[in-house]
Parts: C-alpha cells; structure tokens; sequence
C-alpha cells in the first residue's frame, strides 16, 4: 500500500510507448513517452523526471515487459537444467505433441535447453514420497563443480516427486555457486506434471537474471521509491521478491489493463465485460464476468506456463502492424510491427513500411495536430508513401488501400474476441465491450458491429488503462500444492488444516510488505477431476459435498455432460490479496451545454465530421455518430448509427441504435 504522503503512480511498458499515471490528493495526471526496449528503465526514469517527481516521495506500481520480451525473444541466459537420472531430456520430449499435425516435414524446433546443459543426479522420489535413489554428497559436489565450470547465468532444479517432499531440490540449490541464479519446482510451481513445472521452473531461471538486473537498475534509479510489480494474476508484488519470480510477470501489463477495465466499468455498474486492449504492437482480449478469470493453462511463444495468470488471448495485430502482400497477393496485416523504433511512417522517425496508424491517419480518423495532445505531430505526406507504395502493388487507391488495410486489422481483432467468447459457448451480444490502449478507440464500434454487440465503453484515460489499473490492483500472492486422493473419501478439517497451511506461506510474503495480516483476504479452491481424466476444473471450496456438486455443474456446463465416475482432487490453491489502493477516479464537474466542435473531412463520409475535444464533455451529453473525440492519449471514431454519452467520472458508453441491429 502506498504511504502516507506519498505520490502513487502507475506505469506501464508497452512496445511502443511507456505509459503514466500519477495520483495525487489533487487529481489524476496521465503521461506518455516512447519506450526504450534496449533498457526500459531509461523511459520510465524520463518520464518521471518530466512530470518533476520526487523519487523519495512516490510509490510505484509498475507493469513490465522484461521477462514477456526476453521469452518471446529467445533471449534468456544460459541456463543449465538439472533432473533426475535418466531425465535430462523431459523438456526436449515435453508432451510429444506436434504443432502441425499433418505437416510431413514439421520446422525443426530448438529444445528449450541444449541436450550439453541438461544435467542428471540422484535424489529421486516415487510417487508416493518414498526414496527410490538417495542424493549422496559426492553428487552435490560434482554438481557444483560442473555447474562452475560451464560458466552459464542460471540453473533450473526439477526432480520427480518434489511437490511432495523438496529435501533433495534444497540440498542442490544450497550447493550452487552464489553468483548463479538458482529455481526449483518445489518453489516456483509445486504441482503435479513434471513436463509443465519444469517448462515454468526453465522460464523463471531463463530470464530471471534478466528480470533481477532490470528492477536492481530501476530501483537505484529511484532512491527512495517504493516499487511494486504486477504479477500476471493480477495482483501486485513488492519488487525486491518480484526479482526472484520472473515466471509469474510474463502477463504483467495486460492484467494491468483488465485491473482498469473492472474498475472503471464497474463505477457504470458494468460487470460482464468483453476487453479489448489495442496498443502498439499488439492487442490483448479477455472476458470479466465480475472479475479477469485466471488460467493454468496460458502460454508465453510454444510453452505453457503454469503458474496463475489472467486468461487472456494475444494477437500481433497494434497500431504499429506492417500491412503487406502474401506470396498470392492477398493483404496481410500483422503479426510484424514497427513498433517503438522507427515507428510507424507518419511518427517521422525514419519508418518506411506502411502501418494501421498509417492508415487510420490517412482516412482522418487519427488527427494529425492532436497526436499525444499535440506533444508529437503526425506527418501525413510519410504515411501515404508508405500507403502509396503498397496501393500501387494492389492497384488500388492510397485512401482503398488504408481502408482495406482496416478492415483486415479488424477482422483479425474480432476473431480473438470470439475465441474468448463464442467459442467457448459465451454470447458476447449480452457483455459490454470495453475498448482501451492508444489505438482501441479507433476501431471500437466496427468490432462491436462484428459481434453483434450493442454497447461499448471507452473508460476514462483509456490510453493508459493499463497504467491506471496498475493503481486499481491489490498486493496478492496465489499459492497451488498438489494433493491428490478421492474427495469423497477425504474429510473437510483435513482440508480447511491444510489449505490454512498453504495460505501461510502468502500470508507472511505480504506482512513482509508492510500488509497487516488482519487486511489480507484469503480464499480458498481445489482443482477437480472425474478420475482417470487428465483436464481439471477450479472449483470455490466450501465443503468437500459442495465441492463435489459444484464440480458436476461446472462439468455440465462445460462439456455438456457429467459422469457417475468419482471426483478426484488434484490440487488445493489459496489466493491472499491485501487491500485495495485508495484510489478513487474524480467526479466530472462539466454538465451538459452547448458543444462548440472542429469540423473535419474523414474519407468514406460524404459531410464533414465534428470532432469533439473529450475533457469538454459534460456528463450525460448526448453525441451522435460520425463523430471524432479526440484525447491526450487516444481517439475514438464514433461510427454512424452510434451514440456516445458521459458518466459521473468520464467514461464514454457508446451505444448503437436498435434499429442498426434489427438489419
């Protein structure tokens, strides 16, 4: 929590721009600046300066993408991986699964460690916690001695079993040099499933040095600040034991961004929500029904990562996206980006190749004198060479060229969005589609006309979202341990005893963060399974009866069908979450009058357009599409047969006309 007299403050790193925002007893500031992807601390300690912060008095919750880009980059450090004997090779066979399935001459895939950096030692373990080979003292020791001599960064510890009984994962780690950063699976994700707890265990050494190096810079930056990460549950971590986690910050800015939406849309008493984040390089969609939902099952690039994180569904298609010809002519938009440097054409920092930014500028849905505020002009004779060169391929128009370059980028966006919803037997038509990022305003209503959808909310500061949500998130801590056994079979003070056990180790991590234990919110969750399947589902814990009846339910409603076969517990979670921050997003004063508006030529609309400045807008004024409303940090194209009005604190709902819908 942020203390007394201290300025809090909300920073996102994205691929093109590192976002701000600042709140104070006198209001809320919001900021950008072009990140620095070499060195992320650089933006981030520019920008405060510029908003002529103190360091010693200014707490910050920071969203970052260290450890997402060096994973998706492939540029962890050499790691060194240490299993059983006879399974050094786990992570290169994982689960025999191929990505291509009926591809006769598949790409050949690097393993995650080279087959020389893949140790093997005793210390192994049957499946109910007995030795079945000891860990001798001589094999420590040749451990360490290779481990130095190979010179790598990083080592990853996964033993069979070690869920049940880490003696043997803690005899290794304390015999490793002190200069190599060390994880074990008993820490990182003491579950059931080696293949999966040491793809996560790898991950978190992998970049880990990385991720530690990058918060030490960070912090030394600012003397004095009180820093905290967000975790990709969505939950805030202190960042001096955020350094030793770097597995559970591979979502860090996008559950920045469904912390906002909640609380944004919440204020409009809005709680089924379908997210879309559009910024630079990529656009990020999720569902909320009351809260962001939590997978075990995401992905970071070809791995699966499993510990908790927002379930989220990532596509490469941002403002930043490059649109160019396949080998058969056809438009392709996506997933290469332009991204923070050169940027796109129109940014006039030596980009070529045309972009969706581009294209939005040309059709005069981004304004070329309203960029950041007016803080960075837009150049629209370099977007339409960029455009022009690829018309000229299509034989088109610049102006049909940009269109289509649209229509394609927003196809790709409303097909993520029904793979959150649709596809998994959700009708989208009955959520609000809440649009954020600097780039989502602009497509908005074309993608809530793509899912039948009638209502969308643009929150307030909707460019920064994910900054702001920073603000709006709690310190937490999610806790899994495997234990199996039939649940019928097992009693409820077995379980309360060792849930309560589980929930400790969370418990005492936030009270080192200056959290009262009296604050701390704990909930409790098994994950369930018919015996003999291999998926489970989360289910609340009230009682091992409730359990087993949720679990049917939840079962029906997924699969459509449940099973007269036992239910099996697989394993027990507990979620600690401190309090709330003390934010609160400030009531609009403005009320509704008389608009004064800049009119504009937008390309496919026969009369000009009004473009509306958002902080002008009173609450409860009414604006009808074709319209432009224009902010620091974002636009947002107001379709024809759309409707936009205020709220209380400066959301935008925007509405579509029943009678579009009935066509």
């Amino acid at each position: 929590m942020a203390e007394e007299n201290k300025d809090l403050i909300g920073i996102d790193t994205g691929g093109t721009f590192t976002d701000f925002v600042l709140f104070q007893p006198e209001g809320i500031t919001i900021h950008k600046v072009l990140s620095t992807p070499a060195a992320p601390e650089t933006a981030i300690l520019q920008g405060i300066q510029e908003l002529g912060l103190d360091s010693r008095r200014l707490t910050v919750i920071h969203g970052s993408t260290v450890a997402t880009n060096a994973a998706l980059e492939s540029k962890g450090v050499r790691t060194l991986y240490i299993g059983n004997r006879g399974l050094g090779d786990l992570l290169t066979i994982g689960r025999q699964a191929r990505r291509e399935l009926y591809q006769l001459e598949p790409q050949q895939v690097p393993p995650p460690v080279p087959h020389a950096d893949c140790l093997e030692t005793g210390g192994r373990l049957g499946p109910s916690g007995e030795v079945l080979e000891p860990l001798s003292r001589q094999a420590l020791t040749e451990l360490s001695r290779r481990v130095k001599a190979s010179g790598a960064e990083a080592v990853a510890i996964n033993l069979l079993y070690s869920y049940l009984d880490d003696r043997f994962e803690r005899m290794i780690e304390a015999a490793m040099p002190k200069e190599v950063f060390t994880s074990r699976s008993s820490a990182v994700l003491p579950a059931r499933g080696e293949y999966e707890r040491g793809i996560a265990t790898w991950l978190n050494s992998w970049v880990g040095p990385l991720v530690a190096g990058y918060i030490e810079r960070l912090c030394q930056g600012l003397p004095g600040t009180r820093v905290s990460i967000m975790q990709s549950s969505g939950e805030a971590i202190e960042a001096g034991q955020a350094s030793r986690q770097a597995v559970r910050m591979l979502l860090s800015g996008p559950a920045g961004g469904l912390a906002g939406a909640r609380f944004c849309a919440g204020i409009s008493g809005r709680k089924q929500l379908l997210t879309f984040d559009m910024g630079g390089t990529s656009s990020d969609v999720a569902l909320i029904d009351g809260a962001p939902r939590l997978t075990l099952e995401g992905r970071i690039g070809p791995w699966p990562v499993g510990v908790p994180m927002v379930d989220m569904h990532t596509i490469g298609a941002g403002g930043g996206s490059i649109a160019s010809l396949d080998g058969g002519g056809m438009l392709q938009v996506g997933p290469a980006s332009a991204g923070a440097d050169p940027g796109p054409a129109c940014y006039g920092r030596g980009g070529s190749q045309p972009t969706v930014t581009d294209a939005n500028l040309i059709l005069g849905r981004l304004r070329s004198d309203a960029f950041l505020g007016g803080r960075m002009q837009l150049d629209p004779g370099a977007a339409k060479q960029a455009v022009g060169d690829l018309a000229q391929s299509m034989g088109l128009s610049v102006e049909a060229a940009s269109a289509g370059i649209i229509r394609v980028a927003n196809e790709h966006m409303a097909r993520a969005l029904r793979v959150i919803s649709v596809q998994r037997g959700i009708d989208p038509r009955g959520y609000t589609l809440v649009s954020f990022g600097g780039a989502g305003g602009l497509h908005v209503c074309a993608l809530a006309e793509a899912l039948g959808m009638c209502e969308a909310l643009v929150p307030v500061h909707a460019g920064v979202l994910s900054a702001l949500g920073m603000l709006a998130t709690r310190p937490g801590r999610q806790l899994v341990r495997t234990r199996p056994g039939i649940l019928e079979e097992l009693e409820d003070k077995t379980l309360n005893d060792e849930l309560k056990s589980l929930a400790q180790e969370g418990i005492e991590a936030l009270t080192q963060e200056g959290i009262e234990a009296a604050e701390i919110h704990t909930t409790y969750s098994l994950d369930l399974r018919y015996l003999g399947q291999s998926y489970t589902l989360n289910i609340p814990w009230d009682g091992c009866r409730r359990a087993v009846s949720d679990f049917h339910d939840r079962h029906q409603a997924r699969y459509g069908h449940r099973m007269d076969a036992p239910v099996e517990l697989v394993n027990l979670r507990a979620a600690m979450r401190g309090p709330e921050m003390a934010v609160k997003l400030p009531a609009q004063n403005r009320r509704e009058e008389k608009l004064a508006a800049a009119w504009v030529n937008l390309v496919g609309i026969e009369d000009q357009v009004p473009c509306y400045e958002r902080s002008i807008l009173g609450v409860g004024q009414v604006i009808k599409g074709p319209a432009l409303i224009t902010e620091m940090a974002s636009t947002t194209w107001l379709a024809p047969g759309w409707s936009s009005s205020m709220d209380s604190v400066g959301n935008l709902i925007l509405s579509r006309a029943v009678e579009e819908e009935s066509r």
